[in-house]
């Protein structure tokens, strides 16, 4: 049973092989020693303390931390630079692929994954044909809804000609996932299957904070799973731990797994409680976690949660009676990555593609053993065949012309990864032995205590995109204000239409500013223009017209830019000929004093006008707001609540 006693202790484990994250001549592991030894004579090593001497020099006074460290959003530090004197002491240097605990991969020779795509359609038919073209164009497993399968024709229909015995199949949607597996068992006879289930009735409890129908018929049902597949179809897996719910709910990476490994000890233990030795449960859970677009950070956290579970499991197994193969087996985590929600925009949506390959990128390198890609146009609109063509050959171009798949854990011996994996793994432990030690994953739901955590990284999260520290591409920064997506958008059902656990796309506030905007020239008004009034400094007035106009093209406003006017009253003239909404002045602080009676002559002629000065200078704002300047805009500004209040203004809602 699992006890605080059985707690690892992280830092009490020992790390492996080192591979030098800098760039070599091509040739030079087939030097020979003499020459390699001359090589490196021609470049003396170079000490930390004489790197630290320099940086502060150059710094000229600066603090250090402030400058050069930064932290994620899981308060880990990140220094500017690493060296191979910082593997010296982190655990695991000496382990290989293949072996406990896992943080190399459990793959022995490769690191090749499971091409998977998933299909929304309920019609087994159309699933099938779906399904069918996608394994003839590249796709390795396959996701089937089966919200609509109640009989034995209905599941015929749903895998005729697919090959049960090579292809991995996934059922997801369920409403009796017993009586289908039942169903399923019967259907493939003496086939051995390979696949899952997206059973999970503690996702169900996270996301709604209470049991489907009861704990105790929850687990009961879950039991009859592991049951099942044990005796019948010991290759497939039954239980499915959903860790991308936290991750589309904006948790951070520590929060993710720390929930995610509590959640699949609370299985552990009831099942265990029920009579089920741990090496004959595991081989029956699936994690699915999503990857976003931290690069190097995903990667970690694939390679941190194998090493997790490997403690875990090594912990529930100590006394229990078993093989060595066995506990092998017993500990190695099943990992299906899928691509992030969160962070795709229904605005420029292709730059979603952009997005999903560096998530496969990240997902492959950190050693997942499937793969599901959503479609670029997931969040706004059923998928087509174009969508799942691209989504599909993402997967195929870097397992067989980038090669991603060829060699074991890539991300060995990198002096920055292997840190991000130490102290990743060492937060994340901390917060799940925290959750065991105050009653573990349900009480954690019960009391509310996940949701709030997670609710407060929200609200950082959100500052960042509202202020821009976190920049999603074509929405809330760089804008196409030419782009209009209101008919294109279909109304679709989301998880967190009913879930207490709000499942949201970081972008969603701004594109419900930008749809206002369209919905407004719907309905026959004009949509708002900003005239960039540009005067004086030629590199000041171009730099705060290119601010400006990225600035209002989030909200979809029409953006007059202008070359520049050589005296005031030519440039009141087109601001008022054109009857802007908005005059944004764009100039140097220093000439901002000069453009002043501008703002009165605006007012003058159209009293409605909204002027605004692009900067923030603090030494004449007075004589600005006297002039008639009604706002200021620069790059403190929250630009979400300023466009807010900008549409408010303006009638947009």
């Amino acid at each position: 049973m699992w006890t605080k006693n059985n707690l690892w202790n992280y830092k009490n484990v020992s790390i492996f092989a080192v591979l030098l994250p800098i760039s070599l001549p091509k040739n030079i592991f087939c030097m020979d020693k003499n020459k390699q030894s001359l090589l490196f004579e021609n470049f003396p090593p170079v000490s930390t303390a004489d790197w630290e001497a320099k940086i502060i020099e150059d710094l000229k006074g600066a603090d250090y931390e402030k400058r050069l460290i930064w932290k994620t959003n899981e308060g880990i530090p990140v220094r500017p630079y690493y060296r191979a004197e910082d593997l010296e002491t982190l655990p695991f240097m000496e382990s290989m692929p293949g072996e406990a605990p896992y943080l190399r991969g459990t793959k022995t020779k490769n690191n090749d994954w499971i091409i998977r795509q998933d299909f929304e359609e309920a019609d087994p038919e159309q699933a099938n044909r779906l399904a069918r073209e996608a394994l003839e164009k590249g796709a390795q497993a396959i996701g089937l809804n089966i919200q609509n399968i109640e009989t034995s024709k209905d599941l015929n229909n749903l895998l005729e000609g697919i090959d049960l015995e090579k292809v991995p199949l996934h059922f997801q949607n369920g409403t009796d996932y017993p009586a289908f597996f039942e169903m399923l068992v019967s259907y493939a006879g003496e086939k051995s299957l390979k696949g899952s289930l997206d059973f999970d009735p503690l996702a169900w409890l996270l996301l709604y904070e209470r049991f489907h129908k009861s704990r105790d018929a929850s687990f009961d049902r879950a039991t009859k799973l592991i049951n099942m597949a044990k005796d019948h179809q010991p290759e497939f897996r039954v239980i499915n731990i959903h860790g991308q719910h936290t991750h589309n709910a904006g948790a951070n990476m520590v929060q993710e797994l720390a929930y995610g490994l509590s959640q699949a000890v609370e299985y552990l233990a009831a099942f265990t409680e029920k009579g089920l030795k741990p090496e004959e449960i595991t081989p029956h859970l699936q994690f699915t976690f999503a990857i976003g677009s931290s690069y190097f950070m995903e990667i970690a956290k694939l390679r941190v949660a194998r090493v997790l579970w490997s403690k875990v499991v090594e912990a529930f197994i100590a006394n229990s009676e078993k093989t060595d193969s066995a506990a092998e087996k017993a500990s190695k985590m099943f990992i299906h990555a899928v691509t992030s929600n969160r962070n795709k925009s229904i605005y420029d949506p292709y730059v979603n593609m952009l997005r999903t390959t560096t998530e496969a990128m990240s997902a492959s390198i950190g050693g997942a053993d499937s793969l599901c890609v959503t479609t670029f146009d997931h969040s706004f609109k059923k998928p087509d065949d174009f969508g799942y063509r691209m989504a599909r050959n993402q997967q195929i171009i870097l397992k067989h012309e980038a090669y991603f798949g060829k060699v074991a854990d890539p991300a060995a011996g990198s002096y920055y990864i292997e840190n991000l994996t130490h102290e990743l793994a060492q937060a994340s432990w901390k917060l799940f032995t925290n959750i065991e030690a105050e009653g573990g994953f349900i009480r954690a739901v019960e009391s509310e205590n996940i949701r709030k955590s997670i609710e407060e990284m929200c609200q950082k999260r959100d500052q960042d995109i509202a202020i821009r520290k976190r920049i999603f591409v074509g929405t809330n920064q760089y804008a196409n204000s030419e782009e209009r997506v209101l008919d294109k958008v279909e109304p679709r059902a989301q998880l967190s239409d009913m879930s207490a656990l709000r499942q949201y796309r970081g972008p969603q506030a701004f594109e419900a500013l930008r749809m206002a905007v369209e919905n407004h020239a719907k309905k026959g008004f004009d949509i708002p223009k900003v005239f960039l009034f540009t005067y004086g400094n030629p590199a000041m007035r171009k730099a705060r017209a290119t601010f400006s106009g990225n600035f209002f093209s989030v909200a979809g406003y029409q953006i007059i830019d202008n070359l520049g006017f050589g005296d005031i009253k030519s440039g009141v003239q087109a601001a008022t000929d054109t009857g802007a909404t908005i005059v944004v002045f764009c100039s140097s602080d220093e000439e901002y004093l000069e453009m002043a009676p501008a703002a009165k002559m605006i007012k003058e002629s159209n009293p409605e006008t909204i002027v605004i000065v692009a900067g923030n200078p603090r030494e004449i704002i007075n004589e600005l707001n006297d002039a008639g300047v009604d706002h200021y805009i620069h790059i403190r500004t929250n630009v979400l609540e300023s466009l807010t209040r900008y549409n408010e203004i303006l009638g947009i809602v």
